[in-house]
C-alpha cells in the first residue's frame, strides 16, 4: 500500500516559487541587456556617396550667377511726331546704316505746317529787301536835301562876306550887309542839322535792317523746325548695328512680346518704334544672390561661358537695387566673342572675388553654408567606418568652401546629402 509522505507538496510549492523567480529575474535581466544593446550600424553603399579629402593650399574665392548677353550700346528709336505708317521697309533682324530708312510716316498737318512756314519766311526775305530798298531810297532824298541847304549856305556866306567889303567901301547900305550875315548865319546852322541827320541815318537803317533781319532769322529757324519734322516722317535707323525689334512697344524689355507695327497703324509722338543694337558689342547681365553680391567690387575679374566657350571679363557695373532676392552684375567682355553668341544668349558667369592663402578646404557639399556649423561623416582609416563629426565652415566659393574647424589635412569626408541618417552617428560603407 501507497504511504503518504509529509511535506512533499509544500516542497514541491517552494521549488515553483524559486524558479519562477529565477524565471522572473532572468526576463527581467534580458529586458535590461537588451535595452543597453546599440542599434546595428547601418551600411551604405559607397557609389552612392560623394567621398572628398581636406586638401590645404589656395583657395580661388568665387560667386557664380545665371544670365544673358545684352548690348553695350542700344539705341531706342521713338516716333518723331503723330503719324500714321505707310509703308514699313526693314524688318527685325536685318543690319542698318545711318542713313537707312526703317519705315515712313504721315502727318498731313506737319507738311501743311512746313509749307506755311515756308511762305512766311519767304515774306519774311522780300519784306527785308523791300525795306533796304525804302531805306535807301530815303537816304538818297535825305543827302540831296543836305546838298541843297549846303549849296545855299555856302552862297549865302559867299554873298555876306561879299556884302561886308562892299559895306566898309560904302558901296552898300548897312542893312543889306546885316541881312546877307544873319541869312548865312541861318543856312550854317541848317547847314549842322543836315550834317547831323546824315551821320545818324546810316544808324537808323542798319538798326531797322537787322530788325527785319531778326525776323527773318525767326522764320527760318521756324521753317527748319518744320521742315526737318517733314523729314523725320521717313524714321532713319541713325546707327549701324542690327535691328533688334520693331513695334510699338519694343522699349518694354528684351523678354517682352512686341505687337508688331503694321501699315496704317497710327502712333504718338515718342512712342518707342524700334531697337538698335551692335552685336559684337556685347556685355553680360548677371543675376548674383544678394547674400553672395555683397562681396563683388568693381574691376574684379570674371569669366562668362556661352556654352560654346568662355569669354574673360571684369566687373564694371553693380546695381544698388535687389529684385527678387538677386543683384544685376554687368561684367564686360574682353576677349573675342565665340561663335554663336548674340544679344538675349543665356550664359553662365563667375566672379573672382579673392584667393584664400594656405587654408585647409574641401568640395563644397551640398548643404555647406559659408561662416556656419554642419555635421558631416568622417571616413575612417580603414575605409569603412564613417563617424559623424562636427565642422565649423569659412568662406565659400563655387566649388569649394573652407575649413575653420573639425577637420585636419588628408581626411576623408562624405559630402552628399546624408539626412536619411541623421539618427545614426556611425555608418559603415560597402
Amino acid at each position: 500500500m501507497d504511504v503518504v509522505r509529509q511535506g512533499a507538496g509544500k516542497k514541491r510549492l517552494i521549488r515553483r516559487i524559486i524558479l519562477g523567480v529565477i524565471l522572473a529575474g532572468c526576463a527581467v535581466g534580458a529586458t535590461v541587456a537588451v535595452n543597453k544593446l546599440k542599434p546595428a550600424v547601418p551600411t551604405v553603399e559607397r557609389s552612392t556617396v560623394w567621398p572628398d579629402t581636406v586638401k590645404k593650399g589656395d583657395m580661388l574665392r568665387q560667386v557664380h550667377g545665371l544670365g544673358t548677353l545684352v548690348p553695350e550700346d542700344v539705341l531706342w528709336i521713338p516716333a518723331p511726331v503723330d503719324g500714321r505708317v505707310v509703308r514699313i521697309n526693314v524688318k527685325a533682324g536685318a543690319s542698318v546704316k545711318p542713313d537707312t530708312v526703317i519705315l515712313q510716316l504721315e502727318n498731313r498737318d506737319v507738311e501743311l505746317d512746313a509749307v506755311k512756314a515756308e511762305f512766311d519766311l519767304k515774306a519774311a526775305e522780300a519784306d527785308l529787301t523791300n525795306l533796304r530798298v525804302t531805306l535807301a531810297s530815303a537816304t538818297f532824298d535825305k543827302k540831296a536835301a543836305a546838298a541843297t541847304v549846303n549849296s545855299d549856305y555856302v552862297q549865302a556866306k559867299l554873298a555876306a562876306d561879299r556884302d561886308v567889303q562892299l559895306e566898309k567901301a560904302g558901296l552898300v547900305p548897312d542893312l543889306t550887309m546885316r541881312l546877307s550875315s544873319t541869312r548865312a548865319a541861318e543856312l550854317a546852322t541848317r547847314n549842322e542839322i543836315e550834317e547831323s541827320r546824315l551821320k545818324i541815318i546810316d544808324q537808323s537803317t542798319a538798326a531797322q535792317i537787322e530788325a527785319q533781319k531778326v525776323k527773318v532769322e525767326q522764320f527760318r529757324a521756324i521753317y527748319g523746325l518744320k521742315k526737318k519734322q517733314v523729314d523725320d516722317l521717313q524714321v532713319r535707323a541713325g546707327y549701324t548695328g542690327i535691328l533688334q525689334q520693331l513695334g510699338a512697344s519694343a522699349a518694354t524689355g528684351p523678354n517682352a512680346t512686341a505687337p508688331p507695327l503694321e501699315v496704317g497703324q497710327k502712333v504718338s509722338a515718342g512712342t518707342i518704334l524700334a531697337k538698335i543694337a551692335q552685336p559684337e558689342k556685347l556685355k553680360a547681365d548677371l543675376k548674383i544672390t544678394e547674400t553672395e553680391a555683397k562681396d563683388i567690387a568693381l574691376g574684379q575679374p570674371a569669366e562668362i561661358d556661352t556654352r560654346n566657350g568662355t569669354i574673360p571679363g571684369k566687373v564694371v557695373r553693380i546695381d544698388p537695387a535687389s529684385v527678387n532676392g538677386t543683384v544685376t552684375v554687368d561684367v564686360q567682355l574682353l576677349g573675342p566673342l565665340p561663335q554663336g553668341a548674340r544679344p538675349d544668349l543665356s550664359v553662365d558667369g563667375t566672379v573672382e572675388l579673392e584667393k584664400l592663402r594656405d587654408v585647409l578646404y574641401i568640395a563644397r557639399p551640398v548643404f555647406g553654408q559659408p561662416n556656419s556649423e554642419a555635421t558631416i561623416f568622417l571616413i575612417g582609416p580603414d575605409g569603412k567606418t564613417c563617424t559623424r563629426t562636427k565642422v565649423r565652415f569659412g568662406k565659400a566659393s563655387v566649388n569649394a568652401i573652407q575649413i575653420a574647424s573639425g577637420l585636419r589635412l588628408g581626411d576623408q569626408v562624405i559630402l552628399s546629402d546624408m539626412n536619411q541618417w541623421d539618427n545614426h552617428n556611425e555608418i559603415k560603407l560597402n
